[in-house]
């Protein structure tokens, strides 16, 4: 009787916040992710499971997210948004919902609750950031190394100032092309302490520091846009060490074999997830909402974890993360919350980035072209 008055009560809350919405809906959608590994996740876990419920509705993904803030605000401009729904982190969601660019959401009216009834906006807690963001994972941008081009007789690296270290650790590295992450490692890596690295690097000096440690090593990096970028580097043998999402490390030592090493040290910790672009035509924000109930629920975000270590967003979901869908591994230990890979994280500041980020970019863009 109980199951039943659950089930009903569910009902109703999806029939009143939307997943059967009156308008017609539109029959395609164009998502925009990182690629890679962690897009191939989402294309398992829910777009297909979506498409099967829904064998009419295309989906299109499109690979832009690094660039997610830049074309949404010339999509703005032009009066002319293509996109549906965009996956970003979560200080590019707070630069897009303050610029009006990103819709504002009710959590409770548009997700839908844990199977025990417990609420969206209960469920997944502090990690709603924003009042237009949709949370799907943590991850943490951390380092791979080749574990056989580390030089004979040395041990293999386990703190993230090896990044600067070319003498012990000789050869190319791959670094993201963006400040972001680089800053506060260098900060770190010359000598500043964990919980004074934000406000160094909110000073003109800090940021020149940061960038001078940098220099150290610029030579011997190769700059990546694309998530996907690292794992291939380091497949290739093109680079020893580089900085990635820990999921696609994941995927290319667990799933490919490769002859690679993680670096948990001083991961940063990271929310990604959806925003909706504001403006969406009716028929489009209704496809949209209702794609976006379903593929944020509980069972569909401890699914994703199936094809990569990242953690789910929703606290219902962390207790249903299971194996691997293929190799049939114990999924938990490869997560980044994991205490045994958490011993030493450094926690992403939003806030700082979110009032930071254009004029560290335009200084970090002009140094990379010096």
């Amino acid at each position: 009787m109980q199951l039943l008055k659950t089930l009903s009560a569910t009902t109703l809350l999806v029939a009143a916040s939307g997943t059967a919405f009156a308008a017609d809906m539109a029959s395609n959608m164009t998502l925009v992710s990182w690629g890679g590994a962690y897009q191939a996740s989402q294309v398992a876990a829910y777009a297909e499971p979506y498409k099967a419920m829904h064998p009419d509705v295309t989906i299109t993904w499109d690979e832009s997210s690094n660039e997610a803030v830049a074309k949404l605000r010339a999509m703005n401009e032009a009066n002319n948004v293509t996109w549906d729904l965009v996956d970003v982190v979560a200080a590019d969601a707070l630069r897009l919902c303050d610029e009006g660019l990103a819709m504002e959401i009710d959590a409770n009216e548009l997700l839908a609750p844990a199977p025990d009834g417990t609420s969206a906006e209960d469920d997944f807690g502090d990690l709603l950031v924003s009042d237009c963001y949709i949370p799907q994972i943590v991850y943490s941008t951390t380092v791979g190394f080749r574990t056989d081009m580390v030089p004979e007789g040395t041990a293999a690296p386990t703190d993230i100032c090896a990044l600067f270290d070319t003498k012990t650790y000789p050869g190319m590295r791959s670094l993201e092309k963006r400040p972001i992450n680089n800053m506060e490692w260098a900060l770190l890596c010359d000598g500043v302490a964990k919980d004074e690295v934000y406000d160094v690097l909110g000073t003109p000096e800090g940021q020149q520091q940061a960038l001078d440690k940098l220099a150290t090593i610029k030579d011997d990096v190769i700059w990546w846009s694309a998530g996907a970028d690292t794992p291939q580097l380091l497949a290739d043998g093109e680079v020893f060490m580089g900085s990635t999402y820990n999921g696609r490390l994941f995927s290319a030592i667990v799933e490919q074999d490769q002859p690679i090493g993680m670096l948990w040290d001083a991961q940063v910790f990271d929310l990604d997830g959806w925003i909706i672009p504001a403006g969406l035509p009716e028929d489009r924000l209704a496809r949209v909402k209702d794609f976006v109930r379903f593929a944020t629920d509980t069972q569909r975000l401890a699914d994703q974890s199936k094809y990569i270590s990242y953690g789910p967003a929703r606290a219902s979901s962390a207790p249903l993360v299971g194996k691997h869908a293929t190799l049939g591994i114990d999924m938990a230990p490869h997560m980044p919350t994991d205490p045994a890979n958490s011993k030493n994280t450094f926690l992403y500041n939003y806030e700082f980035w979110a009032d930071y980020r254009d004029d560290i970019d335009a200084k970090f863009q002009a140094w990379l072209a010096q």
